[in-house]
């Protein structure tokens, strides 16, 4: 240490500074923790707790699960932490029971590949990173219920995400009702004959494994056969969310293709209808909104039949009014039909542009279903200019004209998206238009083009597609849709499907059921065994939770990332013991087969928010009361939730959309009063930082980069210097650790809420964080003297412009402090605390102890320090936030601005309560309007008082 820094504190020994800070931050939050300071009491169970805290309004605020990584936190990961703790901070110092704590989203894919790496169970390295993590945000001073907190591989947590399953996969949705029922009721209806049984048959005469397959297709948690996106690079199945737009696997980046395997899914699109209409009530970002709606993406169309031999293509479309001009069908490549009818030769007659080159349509069709299932369903979506099918060799019939029409098999057509197969109108579709050019199919013009170009589709340079205009060519010997509007046209052709048994109206979605399945080992068991006809069977309540077991090997079988032609093999199907077993499932034990695969990373997180209501009920998922208390619909909350949920936009469509549906199916079947998880969802910017590469483009130390002249060097290299995210693969992490060494977390905690707007992202500057230090000093300076270290405020009452800037600061900072505006509260705070320090005296203690109450929310170690220093034997954390004095709060006077013809002529100092009149006649009489004026005729005078006079004349 320097002599100069040796005789500053020789001189101030009492300074804050960064050991001070380490010292008072360490003292607090042992004290918070044996106090049990932030304990939110339950209104029962074994939380209950003050009667009165409880009968105080009630706050929920959540962040999202963070995920344990061995990485540990870098200072843009406390952000959203630090916010809603401010926020929770100051929700109890006006008066409300908060809960407001913090667990772990354990399972997943990084510990596993870790493990398989280094032989370590998941469990030993989740666990130790989880350990690390505890202690780096204790040193922030976060006010968690540590009573509360999880981790979702937790047995005893677990244990009720594999019974919500159960209670998913033992329900049915019903649509006469409108929401989810045991399935227990669905099998009384089979068995008395209040609902026919699919095919007309006879439930009592039906196999156990035909009941099994019938119950499979009403079953909210189904397995079934279906096209999956297999990666074969990670050995895994995905869902659709976690494949990119360029079909690859957003974890890993490996290629990912379509296959047919038996998976788990839930059925999401049994809500599809309640998760749009639900979310109008929702206090969220309407970008989130927006994405959730395109992502579940309801059509209003009709279903159409079109007979080929035995068989019907049925095909959904929004555009029925133009049935007339479907030349030709496409089919999805996976469509089921196309197996069924290919002949054996091209019939006579077919284009040679049509057969793609094979000699028969099996080879065809073959060799095109294996190009596709390299493809994405983006890539297959994206518009292409060169459209790729093949003739299936088989002609449909055209149910309004009675024209056959070619099927085709095409990668722009998706089985995944209504019915998997269209009725091709290229006339008035781009798709359609280019597939038939490159193919030479016929065209017709049924919807009359208002641009000029004709009703000959040869002359075209692109369909015609609009929703006003005229039918034209539009008519049989049974209907005629010529003439009519779109809208009428579609009613009236609707009318005729439905009339005849071919078609009716339908509304369909872009959402698909969710696929629930994972090759993985680190993941929740699935509770269902199977017997030796295959039947699945659940596992009882009592047999929960069924536990991971112990495998010698932790990967799944992964293989060349390009070879499609391989199937899973699960790290849980190893464990023989394990997987085949005696159960006595009531009737008597039995040999059985359990469910290989795991349960999704996202499963833990869809209910997560209910747990830490009440962490330790063993008995139910969550006792009633206690759930209607933090969650139940209230006013301005009719489906009830979270009050304040807090994390990264880039859940819109994953871990939002699969909780809410959770909830829903809860909520249905009785066991929560709250429809949806989660009322208000804020979503907080990103802490980015400057990425330095060298002239390999590799990522260099930013802590080691030097700046010359505005330009950046690394070892005396010179390196380019871009904004982006921070991380330890870029080498431009800087830890929370760093800065509270340097600083002191309280010096952290005001940075990152006053870099900006909580939901603007902002790049972070170290050499910036001493700006926050530095108020902080000057806020002890104010208080206490650091030369003897006592407190040197006076009783004495404060002057009036004291008075005026501490009440403007109250009032500004209650309202920012309500609308996480905490960066602009910030900045009040140091207004306040400037003014102190420039008036030179000592501090009023009713000043003095405000201050501190404005703070606490923001840096609560020092103002629980200060606190205590100023007499006080209380926490902090519970004190009444400041009310201001709205008095002190207007100010004397305000300047009103005098315009004549635009330009400002005079300015007035007046009261904030002046009348219209009054400030017109004093306008008017004064010397400079009265000399600008010049004595031209006023035509006008415009007051808003007490701001603004504007004076016509002339």
């Amino acid at each position: 240490m320097s002599e100069m820094n040796s005789a500053a504190e020789a001189a101030a020994p009492h300074r804050y500074t960064a050991t001070m800070a380490a010292d008072i931050e360490a003292r607090w939050q042992d004290f918070w923790d044996a106090e049990g300071t932030y304990e939110a009491p339950n209104p029962a169970g074994d939380l209950a707790g003050d009667p009165a805290v409880v009968a105080r309004p009630k706050k929920f605020i959540m962040d999202m699960f963070p995920y344990p990584s061995g990485a540990g936190l870098h200072v843009g990961h406390p952000l959203g932490y630090i916010a809603t703790d401010v926020f929770a901070r100051h929700q109890r110092m006006t008066g409300h029971n908060v809960l407001h704590t913090l667990g772990f989203d354990a399972f997943g894919l990084p510990a596993e590949q870790y493990a398989v790496q280094t032989g370590t169970h998941p469990r030993v390295s989740t666990e130790a990173n989880m350990d690390n993590m505890k202690v780096q945000l204790r040193r922030l001073g976060l006010g968690h219920d540590k009573r509360r907190s999880f981790a979702t591989i937790d047995p005893e947590y677990y244990k009720w995400t594999q019974w919500i399953f159960l209670q998913i996969f033992n329900s049915w949705y019903d649509d006469e009702a409108g929401k989810a029922r045991p399935i227990d009721e669905l099998v009384a209806q089979f068995e008395s004959g209040a609902r026919e049984v699919p095919g007309g048959r006879d439930w009592a005469a039906l196999s156990a494994a035909d009941r099994a397959d019938v119950l499979g297709e009403y079953r909210l948690a189904y397995a079934s056969d279906a096209p999956v996106n297999w990666c074969p690079g990670l050995g895994t199945v995905l869902a659709n969310e976690e494949v990119t737009a360029d079909g690859r696997s957003e974890r890993g980046n490996f290629p990912v293709f379509k296959a047919k395997l038996r998976q788990w899914n839930m059925r999401i699109t049994a809500y599809a209808d309640r998760l749009l209409n639900d979310l109008d009530a929702l206090d969220w970002p309407d970008a989130i909104k927006l994405q959730q709606r395109n992502w579940i993406g309801r059509s209003e169309g009709a279903r159409v039949d079109f007979p080929l031999g035995d068989e019907a293509i049925t095909v959904f479309t929004t555009r029925q009014d133009t049935l007339f001009g479907a030349t030709y069908m496409v089919l999805a490549p996976e469509h089921p039909l196309v197996e069924k009818f290919i002949p054996e030769a091209w019939p006579e007659g077919t284009h040679d542009v049509w057969t793609g080159g094979y000699a028969t349509p099996a080879e065809a069709v073959a060799a095109y279903r294996k190009q596709a299932a390299s493809k994405s369903d983006v890539e297959r979506q994206a518009e292409a200019k060169d459209k790729t099918g093949v003739f299936t060799g088989e002609y449909a019939v055209n149910p309004v004209s009675g024209e056959k029409v070619p099927v085709f098999i095409a990668d722009y057509v998706l089985m995944g998206y209504g019915t998997g197969a269209i009725m091709a109108v290229p006339a008035h579709d781009s798709r359609d238009f280019a597939f038939a050019r490159a193919f030479e199919l016929p065209m017709r013009c049924v919807v009359e083009p208002s641009d000029g170009r004709g009703t000959d589709p040869a002359t075209w340079d692109d369909a015609f597609a609009s929703y006003d205009a005229k039918l034209v060519n539009s008519a049989s010997e049974e209907i005629s849709l010529d003439g009519l509007g779109v809208a009428d046209a579609k009613a009236k052709i609707t009318e005729w499907l439905a009339a005849r048994g071919i078609g009716e109206g339908t509304v369909n979605f872009r959402l698909r059921d969710w696929l629930f399945s994972r090759q993985r080992y680190w993941g929740e068991p699935f509770p269902i065994v199977y017997d030796e006809d295959g039947i699945a069977h659940p596992l009882p309540e009592s047999m929960l939770p069924l536990e991971l077991p112990e495998v010698e090997d932790y990967a799944p079988r992964t293989f060349d990332a390009d070879d499609a032609d391989t199937q899973p093999e699960t790290p849980l199907s190893r464990n023989e013991e394990w997987v085949n077993v005696t159960l006595d499932l009531g009737d008597g034990p039995k040999r059985y087969r359990r469910e290989t695969n795991t349960m999704p990373n996202w499963a833990g997180s869809c209910w997560y928010e209910l747990r830490y209501l009440d962490p330790r009920n063993s008995q139910q998922l969550v006792d009633p009361a206690i759930e209607q208390y933090w969650m139940g619909p209230r006013e301005g909350q009719p489906h009830g939730g979270v009050d304040l949920y807090v994390g990264g936009a880039e859940h819109a469509v994953l871990h939002l959309l699969y909780a809410r549906f959770w909830s829903k199916v809860l909520f249905d079947l009785g066991h929560v009063s709250s429809a949806e998880p989660f009322h208000k969802l804020f979503n907080q910017g990103m802490i980015q930082a400057y990425v330095y590469r060298d002239a390999r483009g590799i990522a260099v130390p930013a802590a080691e980069v030097e700046e010359r002249d505005g330009a950046f060097y690394y070892q005396d290299e010179k390196v380019s210097r871009v904004l982006g995210k921070m991380g330890k693969s870029l080498k431009n992490a800087v830890t929370p650790d760093e800065i509270c060494a340097e600083y002191g977390a309280d010096t952290l905690r005001l940075y990152e809420m006053a870099m900006g707007p909580l939901d603007v992202s902002r790049p972070w500057d170290t050499r910036a964080v001493v700006g926050q230090y530095r108020l902080l000093q000057r806020l002890w300076r104010n208080i206490v003297d650091e030369s003897t270290g006592e407190v040197t405020v006076t009783d004495a009452e404060p002057d009036e412009d004291t008075l005026r800037a501490l009440h403007k600061a109250v009032d500004g900072v209650s309202q920012d402090m309500a609308a996480m505006r905490f960066n602009t509260a910030i900045a009040k705070i140091t207004e306040l605390n400037n003014h102190l320090t420039k008036t030179g005296g000592p501090v009023s203690r009713s000043v003095a102890e405000r201050l501190v109450l404005l703070v606490a929310p923001l840096a609560p170690h020092i103002a629980e320090e200060l606190w205590r220093r100023l007499g006080h034997t209380d926490s902090v954390v519970h004190q009444d936030f400041p009310v201001a004095d709205p008095a002190y709060v207007v100010d004397e006077t305000v300047t009103c601005v005098v315009q004549i013809k635009g330009k400002v002529k005079a300015r007035l100092e007046v009261s904030p309560s002046i009348t219209d009149a009054e400030l017109e006649a004093l306008a008017l009489a004064d010397a400079g309007v009265v000399a600008a004026l010049g004595g031209a005729p006023i035509r006008k005078v415009i007051v808003r008082a007490p701001k603004l006079v504007n004076i016509v004349a002339g």
